[in-house]
């Protein structure tokens, strides 16, 4: 008997084993999932409305296989995000010019304090999210899809609704302008 090749060996060991039932599916993916839109959105209150929006959606195919939900669940969350981006634009448009007097725009985000955030690389964390929240949103999602959440290149981009060869791009891209932002912090 041989052994497996170490690249069988290191792709068995990143994939996580498929839930037997959706609940046990959505059960894994909720704090993975909120991180995301919560990067996505700097809003705790629509990121949290965007994931429990997308978990009721996945409810409707539940007779999928397994397999299938993983990147279906992400394609659907990715959509909310868009949606609630386009409808809080949309919104602040009519308020009116959504500058300070400054001139600078107003920053929207929650700036409240976060309990969930209070472990020991807290510091660390909001660095990363800062930096995350400068980059363009296709660089961002293909770094907290493929990076943070170690999905591989073909669900990624089937997630994204791209090529692989784009999700490469904008991860490069991503990265370098990560590293970039990320210098001082190292």
């Amino acid at each position: 008997m041989s052994a497996p090749p170490p690249q069988a060996e290191s792709a068995a060991a990143t994939e996580r084993p498929e839930p037997a039932t959706l609940e046990a599916f959505l059960g894994s993916v909720e704090r993975r999932a909120f991180r995301f839109a919560e990067l996505g959105l700097r809003n705790r209150d629509d990121a949290l409305d965007a994931v429990q929006d997308a978990m009721v959606r996945m409810l409707g195919y539940r007779d999928r296989p397994a397999g299938e939900w993983t990147p279906l669940f992400w394609t659907v969350l990715r959509s909310r995000i868009i949606d609630v981006q386009r409808r809080r634009k949309f919104r602040l448009s009519w308020l009116g010019d959504a500058t300070a007097a400054d001139g600078s725009d107003i920053d929207w985000a929650d700036t409240g304090p976060d309990p969930s955030r209070s472990h020991d690389s807290r510091e660390a964390w909001q660095q990363l999210s800062a930096a995350l929240g400068r980059l363009p949103a296709r660089q961002r999602e293909a770094f907290t899809l493929r990076v943070l959440e170690e999905f591989d290149v073909e669900t990624t981009a089937r997630i994204m609704g791209c090529s692989a060869g784009s999700v490469k791009t904008h991860l490069f891209r991503a990265r370098e302008a990560l590293q970039t932002q990320l210098e001082e912090f190292r």
